[in-house]
């Protein structure tokens, strides 16, 4: 269980306007990124003792840094913006306009998860994703049939996300009972690193699966082709913090179009500063399928900030003011 997460603020300012800072945030994820904290601590470290290539570095070793990627472009857009926070400017930042999301359950025991899912469905999230796997399917089964008693797939769409709980041995007939349920889609029913089995079931699922861990580490454009290619999955979920960033996300976005793969977008247990990275790039993509933005509201002390996660949408308040005192004060 998770109860607490490590990031790292990366900030910089140029040194005639010192009280600009841009503030960039790397979150790895230990046990889903491929990165290990000590490189990122010493690739941060690097980056502040030698400041005067950082957009060069960005296309060369930053790439296999994935988070310290990001945490580069978000520092840089933001000194940019003034230290605004105003990343990507949209209706979205003026508050007009929200973006659809998904009510996350979160593991747990049967009876935890059953309140969770309530809770979800009663603040107004039409798509809810719930952790399987965990607690053992026939329990997780039971969950879902409890929501389909009531709902209708018209009324609230089911998705689960798997993180490889399952094998070629039993995935295939957890599928078949999900499609029952007439659940929408499935994440990374096996481990990462199983093309030849994720192929198969890609091909042969009564559900569409989403390939999610599978992006992380595959840096390079031809990796990334080689598993569109090979795996054809319905969907593909992409995590900027743990991918690469803006611009690695672009291009995931671009391959998976050009083979007709969907995709949404999901945060990863950044903070505000990393999640409103996420959210205001997100904001300039036209989503209309729900994305996975809706995690900042599990920290006790997330850095107060104009974001806030209501009735199915992530929205920007703009009248709401960041406090960085936490970061800078």
């Amino acid at each position: 269980m998770i109860t607490d997460r490590k990031v790292w603020y990366l900030i910089a300012w140029h040194s005639e306007r010192p009280e600009v800072k841009g503030i960039g945030e790397a979150a790895l994820f230990p046990g889903h990124s491929k990165e290990f904290p000590a490189d990122v601590k010493s690739k941060l470290l690097e980056l502040c003792l030698d400041t005067s290539n950082w957009h060069q570095r960005l296309g060369d070793d930053l790439v296999d840094v994935p988070s310290v990627r990001f945490a580069v472009e978000q520092c840089l857009q933001d000194l940019d913006s003034s230290g605004s926070k105003i990343l990507y400017p949209s209706e979205f930042t003026i508050g007009k306009q929200g973006i659809p999301i998904n009510g996350l359950v979160w593991m747990g025991d049967k009876s935890t998860m059953k309140q969770r899912i309530r809770e979800q469905i009663a603040a107004g999230f039409t798509t809810v994703k719930m952790k399987i796997g965990a607690i053992g399917i026939e329990d997780e089964l039971e969950l879902l049939k409890s929501v389909r008693a009531e709902f209708s797939s018209k009324d609230i769409a089911l998705r689960v996300d798997a993180n490889g709980a399952f094998d070629n041995r039993n995935a295939m007939g957890v599928l078949q009972r999900l499609a029952d349920l007439q659940v929408e889609s499935i994440e990374q029913p096996v481990a990462p690193g199983l093309f030849e089995v994720m192929s198969d079931l890609c091909e042969r699922s009564p559900i569409p699966i989403a390939l999610d861990e599978e992006l992380i580490g595959l840096n390079s454009r031809q990796a990334k082709i080689d598993l569109l290619d090979n795996v054809k999955p319905s969907f593909i979920v992409i995590k900027p913090s743990l991918v690469g960033g803006w611009t690695a996300s672009k291009e995931w976005i671009d391959l998976a179009k050009e083979r007709s793969i969907g995709w949404w977008v999901t945060s990863a247990l950044e903070s505000s500063i990393g999640l409103n990275a996420i959210a205001q790039w997100v904001a300039t993509l036209n989503v209309s399928m729900p994305q996975g933005l809706g995690t900042g509201n599990v920290y006790a002390n997330n850095i107060p900030s104009p974001l806030k996660a209501a009735k199915g949408e992530l929205r920007y308040l703009p009248e709401k003011d960041w406090d960085l005192s936490s970061i800078l004060g």
